[in-house]
């Protein structure tokens, strides 16, 4: 776990401060009150922004904290997929990424990448069941995608977090697309609470369908409408101490096609009449189900054949 520091407007005007106080003291034994009047203006109004930003971080510190586990594997674009996602999470306050690679090792590339990605972060591996394993003739919707990486989320999670803890859970796909705002929602969360996904089952979006004073009324979604909770994996998010109070929700391989969320919110006791609105009640799309296009490297193929290979120094 690694955070890189970055230097805060905090510390550049407490700097342009002592610059200011500085030359206010060379200027004290001049006669030109006029001045002296206006700098000390300009000291005060620092101090005033300067007092401000440290209550901000207070506040801030103060927040509970935003676990988000993402499966992640081996692929051409999953360096650039990681990285378009971390430069939003970077807006994020008190977030923890929890990063878990389909691998029997941690890769070099991940192991990298997030040391250098300025987040607060764990990185962890577990392999998918190769009985469970895609092939890339295979549709995504064949099997359950993300269950061996999502468990050992889950169980990272309830062996080093206090039961005590404040805090959410959010699942999180490599390559989808998220509005900041979407994170603002989540903190506002008490036990669990749902959205709409852009783009998600077919449609335009998927979730929430009708939602009234704060709460989930009904769904929206074309297929298998019978399910508990008919929502995308990245619609939701559940206070963290429902994690150790149902220790053994989960996800499984065994699951039926499209119950994935369904059985792990099941699992922890919740229904649709505990599922609080946001996104202005399921009214804005916040997050979309994007999927980065597999890369064509048919002419890299080429080149390797002819014993032309690019670079092997060079990391995509």
């Amino acid at each position: 776990m690694k955070v890189i520091p970055i230097y805060s407007l905090r510390l550049l005007l407490t700097l342009n401060l002592v610059v200011l106080l500085v030359y206010c003291i060379l200027t004290l034994t001049c006669d030109n009150e006029k001045q002296i009047k206006k700098l000390k203006k300009e000291v005060s109004y620092l101090q005033d922004i300067i007092d401000g930003e440290n209550e901000k971080s207070v506040n801030e510190e103060l927040l509970p904290t935003i676990y988000a586990i993402t499966p992640t594997y081996a692929r051409w674009t999953q360096k650039a997929d990681l990285t378009r996602l971390s430069q939003t999470l970077l807006h994020v306050k008190n977030f923890h990424w929890i990063v878990v690679e389909d691998a029997d090792r941690k890769t070099l590339l991940v192991t990298k990448f997030l040391s250098n990605c300025g987040l607060k972060y764990t990185h962890l591996n577990a392999k998918t069941d190769q009985n469970f394993k895609l092939k890339d003739s295979d549709p995504n919707w064949l099997m359950p995608r993300g269950v061996a990486q999502r468990n050992t989320g889950l169980t990272w999670i309830r062996n080093n977090i206090s039961p005590q803890t404040e805090g959410y859970l959010y699942f999180m796909d490599d390559d989808n697309t998220y509005d900041l705002q979407l994170f603002k929602e989540i903190s506002t969360t008490q036990m669990a609470s749902a959205w709409p996904v852009g783009l998600s089952g077919g449609l335009k979006f998927e979730g929430p369908g009708f939602c009234k004073d704060g709460k989930v009324l009904s769904w929206y979604t074309a297929w298998k409408p019978e399910r508990p909770f008919p929502i995308d994996m990245a619609g939701f998010a559940v206070n963290i101490k429902l994690l150790f109070q149902y220790k053994e929700a989960g996800f499984s391989n065994a699951t039926p096609r499209g119950y994935l969320e369904s059985h792990f919110l099941t699992g922890l006791h919740l229904t649709i009449n505990d599922m609080e609105a946001k996104a202005n009640q399921c009214t804005d799309i916040l997050v979309w189900h994007t999927r980065t296009e597999k890369a064509k490297m048919k002419q890299e193929d080429k080149l390797i054949k002819l014993g032309k290979p690019s670079n092997p120094n060079i990391e995509v």
